[in-house]
């Protein structure tokens, strides 16, 4: 059997469906067509008003909450410090930081085999200030209808006064938001009376105006485009897609034939589908794709289009669900499989991460303790004739509180330290100590020993820190 493709050469001028065959010019490129949303009201959208809500409040007000004198998420920079939640992260937690952000990816594949870009529609950052953007649009220049207008009329003391509303507020907006992301690595409290009273560095001028910016640009101008070109999800969302994921789409089976007809008429008598080809599906969606068309990269999953169709179906006593939340298979009138291969191997090693990460954190010590041994000399014999080695202890406070601690060390009869045996540690402070640890010569029996210090703390009890390390002597 033949494995060969056959080939057909195809000239172009001889295809009849070929709109090019006089000449004409086609861009490869199109300037962007401004989207004209309509607002609309429904379950979907009401969803996303309460996913909204809370995402914008944990934003700006996070910021602003304290435990125990320190803020409750803060990136100190400067002193190589992240806290988070009462804990204190340093940049030798960061395999913490690289699971956090597997359990991101792995949640994010989880939940799109199962239902497509919900986090494009109801959580991405992009999605969420756009929609407050469009909010103040809406409110300040009206409806789909008055803003189509209104930017075709002619310049006015009216449309002057209301772009430059809009603006104003969008500029506010995003101001806010770029003081509170960069409150997150600055003290807000403290950035917002440096910034005012001109005491701020210029790298906080600098982040605070480029997210200003940033935002006031892909959430007023760019909008969908920061979607459609500048977001890799997009084009490789469809790769956990198959026949049973749970996506927005438009049932041909029931809808077409399309068409016009008056409210009341059935369709089976007028011969035509449940679609009436409103364009309503058309109007609300923020990236311009007719839904009717299929699966499209372009479509972030908002449902939008959902509740403007069941708005339309219900006012023509007709069923909802023309648009809807459905599979490949049960448009096919097959039975989707929830539960399927590729959702368990997300789910499962979503699970594995999860508890990788719980289990790390809770076992976590909150100080640590290192000995490093000195190289430039082996040992010395002391004033009373007994054997020195030279250390330096690194002593690391990642707890909240000051740290005393009292060492020890043993593994050799009779021996001690010499230097300072208490020491405290501040909270999120690496203290590199001195240390002298003598033997009487009896004590060793070879020229290579093996020693255990140990530091107890005195504010907690319970945290004892150990190392060991090798204490030389002279050959036997």
């Amino acid at each position: 059997m033949s494995s060969e493709i056959p080939v057909k050469q195809i000239d172009p001028s001889s295809d009849p469906s070929n709109k090019n065959n006089k000449g004409e010019t086609v861009e490869l490129y199109a300037s962007r067509k401004k989207i004209y949303v309509k607002e609309v009201k429904g379950f979907f959208q009401r969803i996303r008003n309460v996913s909204l809500t809370l995402l914008m409040s944990m934003y700006f007000l996070f910021v602003w909450l304290t435990l125990d004198g320190q803020p409750l998420i803060h990136f100190d920079l400067p002193a190589r410090e992240f806290h988070l939640y009462g804990a204190t992260f340093y940049p030798k937690d960061f395999i913490l930081l690289s699971g956090m952000l597997i359990i991101c990816a792995y949640g994010l594949f989880f939940i799109t085999t199962l239902f497509g870009r919900v986090w494009c529609g109801y959580t991405c950052p992009q999605t969420v200030w756009t929609f407050i953007f469009m909010w103040v649009e809406e409110r300040i220049e009206g409806s789909r209808n008055k803003r189509m207008k209104l930017d075709k009329s002619p310049s006015s003391s009216g449309k002057i006064i209301k772009k430059s509303a809009k603006h104003t507020v969008w500029l506010l907006i995003a101001l806010a938001t770029g003081l509170t992301f960069v409150g997150y690595f600055y003290p807000i409290r403290e950035l917002i009376v440096d910034l005012f009273t001109l005491q701020a560095n210029g790298w906080a001028y600098f982040w605070v105006a480029f997210f200003t910016v940033a935002t006031y640009l892909n959430a007023g101008w760019m909008r969908e485009q920061v979607c459609l070109y500048m977001c890799p999800y997009a084009r490789f969302q469809s790769v956990m897609f198959d026949p049973n994921t749970r996506v927005v789409s438009y049932d041909p089976n029931r809808g077409e034939p399309r068409g016009g007809r008056k409210k009341g008429v059935k369709p089976d008598e007028a011969g035509l589908g449940d679609c009436i080809d409103c364009g309503q599906c058309v109007q609300v969606c923020p990236t311009g794709i007719d839904i009717r068309d299929g699966l499209q990269y372009e479509c972030i999953g908002c449902a939008l289009c959902i509740d403007a169709c069941d708005e339309i179906m219900e006012k023509m006593d007709y069923p909802k669900g023309l648009i809807s939340y459905t599979t490949e298979n049960e448009l096919e009138g097959k039975q989707s499989k929830l539960l399927r291969p590729r959702t368990f191997g997300y789910g499962i090693m979503l699970a594995l991460m999860i508890s990788a990460i719980i289990v790390t954190i809770a076992t976590r010590v909150p100080a640590q303790m290192d000995a490093l041994r000195d190289r430039g000399a082996l040992f010395s014999f002391n004033g009373q004739g007994r054997i020195e080695n030279s250390y330096t202890l690194k002593i690391a406070n990642m707890s909240e509180v000051p740290q005393t601690f009292t060492l020890s060390v043993a593994g050799l009869d009779d021996i001690q330290i010499l230097t300072e045996t208490r020491v405290t540690v501040a909270s999120g402070e690496n203290r590199s100590l001195p240390t002298v640890v003598d033997v009487p010569p009896e004590s060793i029996s070879e020229s290579n020993n093996e020693i255990l210090f140990k530091a107890v703390s005195e504010t907690d009890t319970s945290l004892i820190l150990e190392t060991e390390s090798r204490f030389v002597g002279p050959t036997r």
